[in-house]
């Protein structure tokens, strides 16, 4: 095993949010967020008599659908942040790793 391999071993390789950013995962709970909102809302055009034991109150499914609206805004933004720190993490990663092989090789 050669020193790059067992430096790259211990390192872990290649990094796992590569494999499953972690932003995709904010921005499905958005998406869904943002249905069950829009379901909410639909739910106040609904007459009263097709919602048996649910609440009927019109205001109460506006409330409902503007914090689940709410909601899925903020983790669509927590998705764009998420991604935007995994590039730059990901590019200084690259930058690093290139200067550590520019040094080897002056070595040698």
């Amino acid at each position: 095993m050669t020193f790059q391999a067992s430096v790259e071993s211990q390192q872990g390789g290649s990094s796992l949010s590569a494999l499953h950013p972690m932003s995709r995962n904010f921005y499905i709970l958005a998406a869904t967020l943002g249905l069950f909102a829009l379901i909410s809302a639909a739910m106040t055009l609904v007459p009263s008599s097709f919602q048996p034991g649910l609440p009927a109150n019109g205001s109460l499914w506006r409330t409902v659908a503007l914090l689940l609206l709410l909601a899925g805004l903020a983790s669509a933004l927590i998705g764009v942040m998420t991604h935007l720190f995994e590039q730059v993490d990901r590019h200084s990663e690259e930058v690093r790793k290139e200067a550590r092989r520019k040094r080897r090789e002056e070595k040698n």
